[in-house]
């Protein structure tokens, strides 16, 4: 009977995006107390939900058995950043630089990443990636996506292309949206108001308005989920000066889930999102100086549709994934439109098989389609030429021995429609020591890619036909260790990473293949701390040394320190410290380069529940001692900040 509710329990933990693993592979200890229902998983320990993770096998693991590193954001987490944006929140990981995320909220980001672009930091949301095919860098904008319907984060750092496909090479964010709950119905409604000021305005009345609702429940076999976001804000220009018009940012986000447990065995999920954002913006719209424009606006609209599922089986799982998206963004720029179509399509079909409780064997194919239209009075990408299709087989290979070693090695071949097959791959290697030594030894060699964009390939004044996927490759070797008891937890992984054939502009605006090798080389630690079962601090550092080309707004030096205090089970504190060390910025055609100063953010939170269960109340400020600082050249930041918010559980 204990190892029916055991097995239980783990499928109802890893519901829609986690994969099982063997009943056996993940240790829930009696002293935990669990109610089942229906399946569904009511009570689990924070701590041991960040022991299992998906992302560098796709089914659950223990993470002790991972060979990476993996940075995971739980719900209980993320309850601790009320009020807090998802960019804001990732900028705070361990290696992680989201640039923009101080900035008005209208702002392009920029996701940084060991020396990384945009275009090598692949997002997946519930199994699926995503991306925009109309991009210069066909990247996700993490805009779109309110950190309300967020349930949980895993951030896979180093080259994962050999599972993930394209993108995959610097980072992997692997997103979890809400599910739904035990009850038949549940509703949840919130609220948060903010000021919204640089340093030098200190009018704090609100301009920040970030409100949603959500109902959700189970019914025999069904589970549903759908929940509305609308966020407006005003207050700054997002060019930086004095006098300026305000700009505003509008976004709209729904999240549709619906789900049925067809057999003991079979489960299908379903989910439809749309996501709207409006904006104002200045002169230039892509990071580089800027000037006040009162003409400039934007508008995007994203649908996301798709299914997923996943059949049981003695000895593993089959699992499907797939989801398709079309977005339109309409820019309006020194008078002129600028309208932006895109399609993709992805299916990823794998199944896991058990050949003993020690060795995993995954074998899948992925197929993902693009298509994109750009229209202007400058030019045009018409869709009957701008596509591409990818299908990609790859196999991954897991063993874990019962003495501490375990590898996870695996390979994928890259068949592109434009370029020739490509071959990527890993090898991940670590050991575990026994419980009198509790360190982890990990090291890793992966390859990864990254295929030319539909814009760099097909436009009409600077596209390149003959581009080949850019090359990425990652070594990592570091150690884990948990102390006393667990209450500390150190992990240290030096890297160095290469890139080959990347992918610039020349002189007469022409996409091409760099020639040569650039490096990036550097270290990233976090220290977790449970100082008492009240007081937890959490602190990491990340340097990185880079080659030239690769060092605009990566910073050489960047700490974070979080301490969290509960003075009573209704009654939280927080506390975030962020450091950032200069960086180069660069502007204009050919690049001009300019030094930004290094700064530092405090930022504190309390949050307090009123009602048991019913409703709870957040206070916050943000950059507590009004620091001054620079994003981008050009581009306003964020002074000192306050914001108030409920949340009421229906």
């Amino acid at each position: 009977m204990k190892k029916i509710l055991k097995a239980v329990a783990i499928l109802a933990l890893l519901n829609t995006c986690a994969y099982a693993q063997e009943k056996d592979s993940i240790k829930i200890p009696n002293s935990k107390l669990f109610e089942i229902l229906s399946g569904k998983l009511v009570s689990f320990d924070a701590n041991q939900l960040k022991e299992v993770v998906i992302s560098d096998t796709k089914f659950a693991q223990r993470q002790e058995k991972s060979g990476k590193v993996i940075e995971v954001i739980t719900a209980q987490d993320l309850e601790k950043k009320s009020g807090q944006s998802l960019p804001t929140i990732l900028s705070q990981a361990a290696g992680m630089e989201i640039n923009g995320n101080q900035s008005a909220n209208g702002k392009n980001l920029g996701y940084y990443i060991r020396g990384g672009r945009n275009r090598q930091v692949l997002i997946v949301i519930d199994g699926v990636p995503v991306t925009d095919a109309s991009g210069i860098s066909m990247e996700y904008d993490l805009r779109l996506l309110p950190i309300d319907q967020v349930e949980r984060i895993e951030i896979m750092k180093g080259a994962g292309s050999t599972l993930y496909g394209t993108g995959a090479a610097t980072g992997v964010i692997n997103i979890t949206l809400k599910k739904a709950t035990k009850k038949e119905i549940q509703g949840n409604a919130y609220v948060n108001i903010g000021s919204n000021n640089t340093a030098d305005n200190h009018k704090y009345n609100g301009q920040d308005f970030n409100q949603g609702l959500s109902f959700n429940g189970k019914h025999h076999k069904f589970d549903y989920l759908t929940s509305l976001n609308s966020t407006e804000t005003s207050g700054m220009s997002e060019a930086q000066g004095e006098n300026y018009e305000k700009d505003f940012f509008s976004r709209i986000a729904v999240n549709q889930k619906i789900g049925v447990a067809v057999t003991s065995k079979l489960r299908v999920d379903l989910f439809g999102n749309y996501d709207r954002l409006k904006n104002t913006f200045d002169d230039s719209y892509n990071g580089v100086t800027s000037s006040d424009n009162i003409n400039n606006q934007g508008k995007t609209e994203q649908f996301r549709a798709g299914v997923s599922s996943k059949y049981t089986y003695n000895k593993g799982e089959f699992v499907f994934n797939s989801g398709a998206s079309s977005s339109k963004r309409n820019l309006l720029i020194f008078g002129s439109e600028f309208e932006y179509k895109s399609k993709n399509v992805s299916v990823d079909a794998f199944n896991k098989y058990s050949f003993s409780k020690q060795f995993f064997v995954l074998l899948g194919t992925q197929y993902q389609f693009s298509e994109m239209n750009f229209d202007s009075a400058f030019g045009k990408i018409d869709n009957e030429k701008a596509k591409f299709v990818i299908v990609d087989p790859y196999t991954t290979v897991v063993y874990n021995s019962s003495f501490g070693f375990n590898l996870n090695t695996g390979v994928r071949m890259n068949s592109h429609s434009v370029y020739k097959n490509h071959l990527v791959y890993n090898f991940n290697p670590s050991y575990l020591f026994g419980k009198k030594t509790p360190i982890r030894l990990l090291a890793s060699y992966s390859t990864a890619y990254i295929t030319p964009s539909l814009y760099q390939l097909y436009d009409a004044y600077s596209g390149n036909i003959n581009l080949e996927p850019e090359e990425n490759s990652t070594i990592e070797a570091g150690f884990e260790v948990k102390l006393y008891n667990k209450k500390i937890t150190l992990n240290t992984v030096a890297f160095l990473r290469e890139e080959k054939k990347a992918i610039d502009v020349d002189a007469n605006y022409i996409y091409y293949n760099v020639d040569g090798k650039s490096k990036a080389k550097g270290i990233e630690t976090s220290i977790l701390v449970d100082v008492t079962p009240k007081l937890t601090v959490n602190a990491n550092y990340t340097f990185n040394e880079l080659d030239e080309r690769l060092q605009r707004l990566n910073p050489k030096h960047k700490a974070n320190l979080a301490v969290n205090y509960e003075f009573t089970d209704r009654f939280f504190a927080a506390i975030n410290y962020q450091y950032l060390s200069s960086r180069i910025d660069a502007f204009g055609f050919p690049s001009q380069f300019v030094k930004l100063d290094a700064y530092r953010l405090l930022n504190a939170t309390l949050k307090y529940e009123l009602i048991k269960n019913r409703l709870t109340v957040f206070g916050s400020a943000t950059n507590i001692f009004n620091e001054e600082f620079v994003e981008n050249v050009g581009y306003s930041t964020r002074g000192r900040n306050f914001k108030i918010g409920l949340n009421i559980i229906l």
